[in-house]
């Protein structure tokens, strides 16, 4: 056998080869199949296997034999599973092959033959074939013509239509869309390149809808596909180069793959779903024929000139996911923990203004008269802002400006420099409750002497400030002002992916100088060290410039910002580079204002290429065309990391990507790398120690992380060291903690001094029993340790419902003399039991419910420990759970958490006597006549597995797809009640959870997304399900669980 990858099932023949004849002069990798692929794998296998036996018979009655062999194998399946009727599935013995069904009677062609011929494609509907745009082998045009004509449905998502393209299939548009068969189009304005007169044609057509994205400055749409729908399932798609234009229809050496659903069935599955997905998006709007032309002539036009403030409106009217996300945290902020001095942190050019917007807009609809107060450093933050507001309220007259010597009409909706605000808060003749709602923008560069008048001034009810750090360019601290919180952040992640920001690719170059010895004071490197390691000869400058020379495209033709550990090592770099040929300087806070901003200039036009730096907060350097950052010294805080990064992140025209180095040498155990790759990668269901070591296989669109070979093995040993200690480096900690810290050693303070999260300690144990094992507090021995300890880290860790939670808080308060006022208290009560015990009282001895409580009262230190847990847990809920009335006792609230027992608990499925023994993936209760659904959108361990990935997901907020199990279909009982599940009033409630365990190794719990109603099913054995949620789910769940979303 050759060498290299395999993904081959393991015969006895090959079994034996490898065992008897490879095994010693190579490595021989093989996994046990997983078991939601194997039937994929097996069958795949068995088609082969069997075509090979068939085509053995080669004499006149092999077709004959060869039907015969095949009902044989069919006739065994029947006798091994004999549940499954198949005598349908056996073949007829003439060996026909059905090619067509049409209705005789007024069917509209008086010769079908020949009408059947002129609509098939000539490569067929089962087999899949290549075009390549050349004039050997059959035309792409001539094939799409016969695909019109005998499709049921058609789907095509292109970004550019060309009249050109369109007219030569306008005989065949025109007669499948008059017979009333449904034309759906997705485009774009992308490039100016649609014309406005094929849209127009296109939308003129009866039964024909177009969507079109006019999001030109943040445009993802560049597919080209077409999909032909039958009625028959005989579905055709083709996905290649060509979009609807002469030229690459006809002309150009195009490549285009058609797929056929018989085939390749889980491509064209997957393109169905992604198209359903796209056009459900709010991002493509409906067009209508001559009401819409004007506006997309302008969005069109605004492309070819490159000036996209003409349809800025068009994208900001809605808030995207990420900036969803935020205003639930805001929300949460305010009716969960009662907080309304509120500080968003994000990246410039993330939309922090429109959020604030939309936040405005919702608090305003409670508070008919909110008056608003808007406060920025700079005019055209001002003047961006009202255009903001105005559109998101659809109000062209809202907001007076103040500054810059022009004087407002009246104070109410105010948009105000703050130059001008402070110099005249004195005089201003408002009250301290005047201002309902006050936004203060870009809080990191307003000094501190500034803004703090205007808050001294006013109370407002909600005071926003909006931020992209919340480190200040005074030394002074932002959080102060806003509860000492940060209420959301806008992940770097995310803006990469609505391509907000530009992408990077990221090289961590390996470093000679070795840092494991340089002195560790208050949390990071010892300065001077570093300056005399990183100056004292041009052996690293070297290396350097090399790196440089290696990684860039043209080393003098960059726009590059090298962060230093100094002022001297700044200095040094810059001479240095100016010595070997290259154009440098250095910029630090002692530099003059005018000094400073002529070096900029320098940067900006390629007068110089880098430019080096230390604190990047005083030095103020903010130039969107930088394109290459180096790191040149550890960077010990994330958000001072984040915020480096960050100055090459900002978009700017004829930028490609972001090219940053990052040198990394030995470094100390204290040094985290794991939160700098994890703020890179973002939320993933792996560890990020897995990312490392598989390269970084999540990473945002169009980013790269490249690690050399020695500073790979760093990363690793390092983060390895962070995540794997054990459990006495863990008492080591605690007992040191004191030497670290003047705060009182509690839960919360240790994990936020030691950046240690809560799971990862439940690993090494329960906290009080670590405490004690540290000598920190007496030791104790208490009956039930054991179980609350594992209710804590199996159980609670990954419930996130305040109203259970607290409910819990109280139980331990009152210990556990807790008046129960209702049947839902009733059942949350019983939750908690399964919880600690995990099994029914009657296996446990217990008499009742009470008694099950009254033994946890003999556990103090213990129960000590979850009220800690508890407060923790409940103090990180960031979002609003909500009510659900389903017409009987349900204790459980929309969008939080529970595990499967709280779940069945809470159904009515687990008594108190005996657990329910439900394993399934749905659980029904007859008495209430409802119907839990569980779903987990990973079913595999494996990385990415076609045939799993897309049975259930999000359509959009409020549509989900499910697929039933295996047994269901429109004939029998169990697919009848889901179909008529609106009339006999069944409950379908659905639980979503992303994958089966957490990084930690944890079971995962399922959100509760509330009630859905059946919308639509096809298939059967198992079908496929749309259900409709009667609550839209939460932003951060429709990202994971809308696989197949835009962007």
């Amino acid at each position: 056998m050759e060498e290299g990858l395999y993904e081959q099932l393991i015969t006895k023949l090959l079994a034996n080869k490898l065992e008897t004849q490879l095994q010693e002069q190579y490595y021989i990798k093989s996994s046990i199949l997983d078991r939601e692929e194997a039937a994929r794998y097996l069958s795949t296998y068995l088609a082969e296997t069997i075509k090979f036996a068939l085509s053995e018979y080669k004499d006149e009655s092999s077709l004959g034999k060869q039907i015969e062999l095949s009902n044989k194998i069919i006739q065994l399946l029947m006798q091994e599973l004999p549940r499954l009727d198949l005598n349908e599935n056996l073949i007829e013995s003439q060996g026909k092959l059905l090619e067509a069904i049409f209705r005789k009677e007024n069917f509209p062609y008086s010769n079908i033959e020949e009408r059947i011929k002129q609509i098939t494609p000539y490569t067929r509907l089962s087999q899949s074939e290549l075009f390549t745009g050349n004039n050997i082998g059959l035309p792409l045009e001539a094939e799409l013509r016969k695909e019109i004509l005998s499709a049921d449905e058609i789907c095509w998502l292109v970004s550019f239509i060309r009249f050109t393209g369109i007219r030569v299939f306008a005989k065949e548009l025109e007669e499948f869309t008059q017979s009333g068969r449904s034309l759906r189009v997705i485009t774009s304005s992308y490039m100016g390149v649609t014309e406005t007169k094929a849209v127009e044609y296109l939308a003129s057509l009866p039964n024909t809808e177009i969507k079109v994205s006019y999001n030109s400055q943040h445009e993802r749409l560049h597919a080209k596909a077409y999909l032909f729908k039958r009625n028959t399932g005989f579905h055709t798609a083709y996905i290649g180069s060509s979009n609807m234009s002469l030229s690459a229809l006809t002309k150009g050496l195009e490549w285009n793959l058609k797929i056929t659903t018989k085939e390749i069935g889980h491509i064209t599955d997957k393109f169905q779903k992604i198209f359903e997905t796209y056009w459900l998006d709010r991002d493509f709007e409906t067009y209508r024929p001559g009401q819409d032309k004007d506006k997309l002539r302008k969005a069109l036009k605004s492309q070819q000139s490159r000036d996209t403030a003409t349809i800025a409106t068009f994208f900001d009217l809605n808030p995207f996911e990420h900036q969803k996300e935020v205003l639930e945290k805001l929300q949460a902020e305010r009716q969960v923990h009662g907080r309304y001095r509120n500080l968003i942190v994000a990246a410039t050019g993330t939309g922090k203004t429109v959020i604030s917007a939309f936040d405005y807009k919702r608090f305003k609809e409670q508070n008919l008269r909110a008056r608003l107060l808007f406060v920025a450093h700079r005019k055209e933050i001002l003047d961006q802002a009202r255009e903001t507001f105005r559109h998101v309220l659809r109000d062209a007259n809202f907001g007076e400006f103040w500054g810059d010597g022009q004087e407002p009409d009246n104070y109410e909706y105010l948009f105000a420099s703050v130059q001008t605000l402070s110099n005249r808060i004195d005089s201003l003749p408002l009250d301290t409750r005047f201002y309902d709602y006050i936004i203060i923008d870009e809080v990191h560069h307003i000094a501190a002497s500034s803004y703090r008048p205007v808050l001294q001034k006013f109370e407002p009810k909600i005071l926003l400030g909006l931020t992209a750090t919340p480190e200040r360019m005074d030394g002074e601290d932002i959080l102060k002002d806003f509860d000492h919180t940060i209420a959301a952040e806008i992940r770097l992640p995310e803006a990469l992916n609505r391509k907000l920001l530009s992408p990077f690719q990221y090289f961590a170059v390996s470093d000679t100088i070795d840092l494991s010895h340089v002195n560790w004071r208050q949390g990071k490197y010892e300065v001077n060290e570093l300056t005399r390691l990183y100056t004292e000869d041009d052996r690293r400058v070297n290396e350097i410039v090399h790196n440089c020379d290696k990684y860039l495209s043209d080393i003098s033709d960059v726009r590059a910002l090298g962060f230093c550990v100094s002022q001297e090592h700044a200095r040094f770099m810059a001479e240095k580079l100016v010595i070997r040929g290259l154009k440098a300087d250095y910029l630090v806070s002692n530099n003059g204002n005018s000094n400073r901003d002529e070096v900029r200039r320098k940067l900006q036009n390629k007068e110089i290429n880098y430019l080096f730096v230390v604190d990047i907060f005083n030095e103020g350097v903010d130039i969107p065309e930088i394109d290459t950052v180096l790191f040149l010294r550890p960077t010990e805080s994330l958000t001072i990391f984040l915020q480096q990064l960050g100055r090459g992140l900002r978009l700017s025209e004829g930028k490609e990507c972001l090219t940053v180095l990052d040198f990394v040498g030995n470094a100390r155990p204290e040094y985290d790398f794991e939160q700098k790759f994890r703020a890179l990668v973002g939320k993933t269901h792996t560890s990020i120690l897995k990312e490392v070591s598989d390269d970084f296989p999540h990473l945002p669109l169009g980013c790269s992380i490249i690690l050399e070979k020695r500073a790979k093995e760093i990363i690793l040993s390092n983060i390895k060291a962070a995540v794997g200690f054990n459990r006495n480096q863990l008492i080591k900690k605690i007992q040191n903690f004191r030497y670290q810290s003047t705060l009182p050693l509690n839960l919360k303070n240790f994990l936020e001094i030691n950046h240690i999260e809560l799971p990862l300690l439940y690993k090494r144990g329960s906290w009080k029993r670590l405490c004690a094992d540290a000598g920190v507090i007496d030791g104790f021995t208490e009956p039930n340790e054991k179980a609350i300890t594992s209710c804590i880290s199996r159980r609670l860790l990954q419930c996130n419902s305040i109203s259970y939670l607290t409910f819990i808080e109280n139980l331990i308060t009152s210990n556990f003399n807790y008046g129960i006022s209702s049947q839902a208290e009733e059942l949350l009560l019983l939750m908690f039991h399964y919880d600690v015990w995990q099994k029914g009282g009657e296996a446990l001895g217990f008499q009742s419910l009470q008694e099950s409580m009254q033994q946890l009262r003999n556990n103090p230190v213990m129960l000590e420990e979850l009220q800690e847990v508890i407060d923790l847990l409940i103090s990180r809920v960031d979002f609003i759970e909500k009510d659900i009335d389903l017409g009987f006792s349900f204790p459980l609230k929309i969008h939080s958490r529970y595990n499967r027992d709280q779940i069945l608990a809470a159904l009515g499925l687990h008594q108190f006597e005996k657990a329910s023994s439900n394993r399934e993936g749905v659980a029904y209760n007859k008495q209430v006549n409802a119907e839990a659904l569980f779903v987990t959108l990973k079913k595999t361990e494996k990385e990415y597995s076609p045939t799993t990935l897309y049975e259930d997901y999000a359509i959009n907020e409020s549509l989900f797809h499910w697929q039933s199990q295996n047994r269901a279909s429109a004939e029998n009982p169990s697919g009848k009640a889901y179909i008529s599940q609106q009339t006999t009033g069944r409950k379908i409630l659905l639980f979503v959870r992303e994958q089966n365990d957490d990084e930690y190794g944890f079971t995962l719990s399922y959100v509760f997304l509330g009630e859905a109603n059946f919308k639509s099913s096809t298939g059967a054995k198992p079908m496929n399900i749309e259900w409709r949620l009667a609550e839209p789910m939460p932003a951060y769940l429709w990202k994971e669980s809308g696989k197949l979303a835009v962007g």
